[in-house]
């Protein structure tokens, strides 16, 4: 599976890059692709690129806030979540996606 995700909180500090952290052990855990954007206080980093998208069979969002540039995932297999449920189960947010890419 090759999966992008965005995680982002209302600070934009702690939370976001926890989320992040966990999507990616739990994805390198399952032998997966993973590119994770942060969208925080120091501005979106690891930004997803559209060939990024193109090859991404399904899109995570983490977020507990609005996120800019939603519109570049359409037409792709999306699951959403919150940071806090990111952070205590990412293998079962991981699972979701892979439901939702072979649907």
């Amino acid at each position: 599976m090759n999966i992008v995700a965005i995680t982002a909180c209302p600070s934009g500090v702690a939370h976001t890059y926890m989320a992040a952290e966990s999507l990616e052990q739990a994805a390198i855990a399952r032998s997966w692709t993973i590119k994770v954007e942060t969208q925080g206080a120091l501005g979106t980093e690891n930004e997803i690129t559209s060939g990024d998208v193109q090859k991404a069979d399904a899109v995570i969002i983490t977020t507990d806030i609005e996120l800019v540039g939603m519109d570049r995932f359409e037409g792709k297999a999306i699951v959403e979540t919150t940071v806090k449920k990111l952070v205590v189960n990412a293998a079962e947010i991981l699972d979701s996606a892979c439901d939702v890419a072979v649907a």
